[in-house]
């Protein structure tokens, strides 16, 4: 039998205890080098768009609608959407929530809470925290009246603070310094939004990245209807800015502010109130990364794509008094030689 050295023992008990530290070193470091990544790549929170949305009627009257329709996308995540009936734009808003506050993006078109009781659904929809309501943060995408028509239903109410609907009001409420280029980030308690600058459509206007969801609330700088453009080259750079933001971000879906083509992918009549067999709402990050392309072929006046159109109304009008008033002249010119011929007759 041979005897073992207890310092032999001893060192084998320090090797051994030095190896099972040196694994413990190495796995820690591991999960320290790979925790941020796997924060940043998490997935997004699941959520529902199995809904019919309202379409509103041919005849309103005969048919009435409810003002407002509600769904729940997820528990802390609300999609509005304003009945056709109510107001032809038929606006879509959304409802955030987080654990410090709630974060109201747009509020239509409508301000008589009468016909649309838009901030009594919003206060039925915000949990309470110690025993209040929760805080809530109103925003706008822009300051176009059919996105703030509500506004003045949530002005008097307590713990509700409206974002200011001007470009220097947007620019100092979010800590812009250089405009349109940066993000600015609200913190709603564990979630966090991203605000994108895309002026283009107009420009205040600003786009809503979910990091809680992975959706992009994109008013109408994208959104399955008329991309009405002021500036087509700030358009162009927008769409850019944000293709480039969310390269390294997941994106589950991009929600705009309406839907104005049916499935066909045809345009509604303007200011119609009845919308059969509606384009989805939800548009891709396919959408998105093919807008660059399609403002860089733009002829100015008009273009039709697969999930949206691309107008410019300021021209279009133009455009059309010219061939107005070249018609006007014509039918003058017509009418002259008309007169001489009949005068020589």
């Amino acid at each position: 039998m041979k005897w073992i050295n207890k310092s032999d023992l001893t060192a084998s008990g320090q090797r051994l205890c030095f190896y099972l530290l040196g694994r413990v070193a190495i796995a820690v470091a591991v999960s320290m080098f790979f925790l941020p990544a796997t924060k940043t790549s998490a997935e997004p929170v699941p959520g529902s768009l199995d809904v019919h949305w309202s379409e509103g009627a041919s005849d309103c009257t005969a048919n009435p609608q409810r003002p407002l329709q509600v769904h729940v996308y997820e528990p802390q995540t609300f999609i509005l959407r304003q009945s056709p009936c109510a107001n032809f734009e038929a606006n879509f808003l959304y409802l955030l929530i987080g654990s410090d506050k709630a974060l109201l993006v747009d509020t239509g078109a409508v301000a008589n809470p009468a016909e649309m009781p838009l901030a009594k659904t919003i206060l039925e929809l915000l949990p309470n925290k110690d025993g209040k309501r929760l805080p809530l943060l109103v925003a706008h995408t822009h300051r176009h009246l059919d996105h703030r028509g509500g506004d003045p239903q949530f002005a008097s109410l307590p713990s509700v603070q409206i974002v200011p609907i001007d470009l220097e009001g947007v620019r100092t409420f979010f800590g812009f310094t250089d405009w349109p280029n940066g993000i600015a980030h609200l913190d709603l308690g564990g979630r966090t939004v991203d605000v994108i600058p895309t002026p283009g459509h107009n420009p205040t206007h600003v786009a809503f990245y979910d990091n809680r969801t992975g959706i992009l609330f994109s008013g109408d700088f994208l959104m399955p209807g008329r991309l009405l453009i002021e500036d087509a080259a700030a358009y162009r750079e927008s769409a850019l800015r944000v293709v480039d933001f969310l390269k390294t971000r997941p994106l589950s879906h991009i929600l705009g502010g309406h839907i104005e083509l049916n499935a066909a992918g045809h345009t509604y009549p303007f200011g119609s109130h009845y919308h059969p067999n509606e384009h989805r709402l939800e548009l891709t990050r396919e959408d998105l990364t093919e807008l660059p392309a399609a403002f860089g072929s733009f002829n100015g006046f008009y273009a039709r794509h697969s999930n949206y159109v691309l107008t410019n109304p300021i021209h279009n009008l133009v455009a059309l008094a010219i061939i107005a008033i070249a018609v006007l002249i014509l039918i003058v010119w017509g009418l002259r030689r008309l007169w001489r011929r009949v005068r020589h007759c």
